[in-house]
């Protein structure tokens, strides 16, 4: 039997998928993020082996037994120093070297595309867009939290947090967003939030992304300041595709297909706000649902490095569901798949 792994790993946790060679799930795991960048290369490694140990228990086999792996890793790419040591550490717990690595936003890409041509943007912890066309890739965004990820979760969070201090200290009106803060963050002082955040959390980059909940939540209370926190996100978002777009060379009247993964976009409104502002800025581009998950998305990158068929039932041509404004390739990136 030919057995498939996917993995899709993120800012907040990261996710493992054992298929067949249908794409039936076998197995599948969560474990915590493996983003190493703030702890050091060897979670990747930790990650890895709990992940695929916990699958191969699960389906009643070995490692040895997978087929074809693909490994998506939050930062790969990102650092030649560290690329070659990310690259080699699944051997060591698969035991053979029937696997590929890249970067976590080529699960997201395949998985809600079904491996079609077009542009999938990343709302998570991070932000980046990432696209193939006739074989050839391009990312743009992913710059990390210090100096980019616009439009993020992380980035509303902080976008937020900014408005509550001005809110606290008189520089803006109060809204819902000031009361909502302090609940989350469990303060009564506002000046308290610089102790928690900064201290208590260590201004660790999951605990305060997680803190675009409550943007969202203000957004929807009607709070002046965190709608336009979103619709902001929204328009960074659109610039990373539009971007992405024009990279791969798509013609000006070639309709694209543009898809979306990351926690923020779990958010109805923030959808809505992000197909807005895609129309406005062009209406060939056709935002359309997810088709599958990353990690599945994961499977299909592992089938295809394989040179295996994909699965008809996963990526045969149908209409997708389209969302409007109203309720290894070739690559020109140097962070981009292998």
């Amino acid at each position: 039997m030919t057995v498939y792994l996917g993995m899709d790993g993120g800012g907040t946790k990261t996710a493992f998928l054992l298929t067949d060679g249908d794409g039936t799930t076998l197995a599948e795991s969560r474990q915590p993020s493996c983003y190493y960048f703030d702890t050091g290369i060897e979670l990747v490694g930790d990650v890895i082996r709990a992940g695929v140990e916990a699958v191969t228990a699960a389906a009643g086999i070995t490692p040895a037994d997978i087929t074809f792996a693909h490994f998506g890793i939050p930062g790969h790419g990102e650092s030649s120093r560290d690329t070659p040591v990310l690259d080699a550490v699944p051997a060591g717990v698969l035991g053979h070297e029937r696997y590929s690595c890249g970067n976590d936003m080529v699960g997201g890409w395949a998985g809600s595309l079904a491996g079609r041509d077009g542009v999938n943007v990343i709302a998570g912890t991070g932000s980046m867009a990432y696209g193939e066309r006739g074989g050839v890739a391009h990312r743009v965004g992913g710059w990390s939290e210090v100096f980019g990820d616009e439009g993020s979760a992380y980035w509303v969070a902080v976008q937020g947090l900014n408005a509550f201090s001005r809110m606290a200290d008189g520089r803006l009106r109060r809204g819902p967003l000031h009361a909502a803060v302090r609940e989350r963050v469990g303060v009564t002082e506002d000046l308290d939030l610089i102790g928690v955040v900064v201290d208590e959390w260590g201004a660790d980059r999951g605990a305060v992304a997680d803190l675009a909940k409550v943007v969202v939540a203000a957004a929807d209370a009607g709070d002046e300041a965190a709608v336009d926190v979103l619709h902001r996100a929204a328009a960074e978002l659109t610039t990373l595709v539009v971007t992405a777009v024009r990279a791969l060379g798509f013609a000006a009247c070639e309709t694209v297909p543009v898809s979306y993964s990351g926690g923020l976009f779990q958010a109805p409104r923030f959808r809505e706000d992000f197909a807005a502002a895609l129309h406005a800025e062009d209406a060939h581009l056709e935002l359309v649902e997810p088709r599958l998950g990353p990690a599945l998305g994961s499977v299909l990158v592992a089938m295809r490095r394989a040179g295996a068929p994909l699965p008809a039932r996963l990526t045969a041509d149908q209409v997708p569901t389209r969302l409007t404004a109203d309720p290894a390739p070739t690559t020109r990136s140097n962070a981009a798949a292998r």
